[in-house]
């Protein structure tokens, strides 16, 4: 799938064609620039719908109006379902053209219910098309917009090796499915020899993440299919590579059309990520809602907290959605909240218990601590992610038992 976009205009436009001609899509993407919009334009090579999405940029999503031109030539059965799934993206502000050489009536009407209602051949006509896009976008303004609901990205990333991020993520992501019912996806962000299958006791050493961004330019519903794999709690997981060799570079702007293309998929998307601030993790950062900086309240841990936090804050990144977990905390440590606050400079949004004997053996056994056992781990992480979702679960209430007096009664 081809994209460009032009940063002219005041008026943001998604311009997207479904298998059409090259030559045709540039002549109506000129006819469009000369209107003096600012157009976001993508170009399918095939049919789209709800099930085959296409990977769109944000700036093609998010444009306040829409117009798209789809071959019903090619298949026709095919164009109603895309012309459907379009008009749905941007609910009643998409214009719909049905492309067509022929003048079969029975063509025209299927296109007609479908939504489209103005209709070009090959032998395209600029000035007409030009009137028509004038008069589609009275019609848009006098429509209310209505905005999609995307999903949210929230990103792990551990001060130093050994903190409990991975566990936390995983247990975090499984509580969101089996708390609240939340179409969850997540992602082990690690380059080599990730640990979230492992810990769910699942195989997904077949595709993993990095290879998905990779295949942008044919990422669909249908190929993530065939990437995912899944916990029995219903949990999605895009796996870390379980071999020892160097990864290729990511490119960054590809990370996040991948990280914003997932979101329009899943409620939640979590993301596993390594302890490190390169190119790649800080475009995972910048596309993410929120940012978890997990530590323990050692020195070490503490020290190498600092020195992320002062280096989120010195670039251009968003540090009012960075969050500090501190991980194991005992009252019996040396370092107090109020310690650790003053050297970051940062609060301390979530204080977890030390269960590292219970974790260590759910890791073992790669079986997540259940949400039902009620442990000193488990209860903050239903809290945390009860916050998370915004919502509270409701306590499992149990009938007191009836005593003799009362059956007496």
């Amino acid at each position: 799938m081809a994209q460009i976009q032009y940063n002219s205009g005041l008026i943001s436009v998604a311009l997207i064609t479904v298998s059409l001609d090259v030559k045709l899509a540039d002549e109506i993407a000129d006819s469009v620039l000369r209107l003096a919009w600012a157009v976001h334009r993508a170009d399918c090579e095939g049919y789209i719908s709800a099930v085959k999405r296409p990977p769109f940029p944000p700036a093609v999503k998010s444009s306040s109006a829409c117009i798209a031109i789809i071959d019903f030539d090619k298949d026709i059965e095919q164009a109603v379902v895309a012309a459907a799934y379009i008009q749905e993206m941007y609910a009643g502000k998409a214009a719909m053209v049905a492309m067509s050489s022929s003048q079969d009536p029975d063509i025209l009407l299927r296109a007609m219910r479908a939504g489209c209602t103005e209709f070009i051949g090959w032998d395209f006509d600029e000035a007409a098309f030009s009137e028509t896009l004038q008069r589609l976008y009275q019609q848009w303004s006098t429509k209310s917009t209505q905005k999609a609901v995307r999903g949210e990205v929230v990103t792990f990333f551990g001060a130093k090796g050994g903190v409990g991020t991975t566990t936390l993520a995983v247990h975090l992501a499984m509580y969101l499915v089996t708390c609240h019912q939340k179409k969850t996806l997540l992602i082990d962000n690690h380059p080599q020899l990730g640990h979230a299958c492992i810990y769910l006791g699942i195989d997904g050493s077949r595709y993993h993440f990095h290879e998905l961004v990779r295949n942008l330019s044919r990422l669909d519903s249908d190929l993530l299919r065939g990437y995912i794999a899944t916990h029995e709690s219903g949990l999605e997981v895009l796996a870390s590579p379980d071999v020892c060799s160097g990864m290729k570079r990511l490119d960054p702007e590809s990370i996040a059309q991948t990280l914003d293309f997932l979101r329009g998929e899943y409620d939640y998307v979590i993301v596993d990520g390594p302890s490190s601030l390169d190119e790649t993790n800080l475009a995972v950062i910048d596309a993410s809602s929120e940012v978890y900086l997990v530590a323990t309240p050692e020195i070490a841990a503490i020290r190498d907290l600092s020195r992320y936090v002062d280096s989120l804050s010195q670039g251009e990144h968003d540090i009012g959605k960075v969050k500090v977990v501190i991980n194991r905390f005992s009252s019996q440590h040396a370092l107090t909240i109020e310690q650790i606050e003053k050297a970051i400079r940062l609060p301390v949004a979530v204080k977890l218990p030390n269960g590292y004997a219970e974790v260590t053996r759910s890791a073992i056994l790669g079986e997540p601590i259940s949400h039902k056992q009620k442990t000193d781990f488990s209860i903050p992480i239903v809290k945390w992610v009860n916050t998370l979702a915004g919502t509270a679960v409701a306590e499992e209430t149990v009938a007191p038992k009836k005593s003799l007096f009362s059956f007496w009664k």
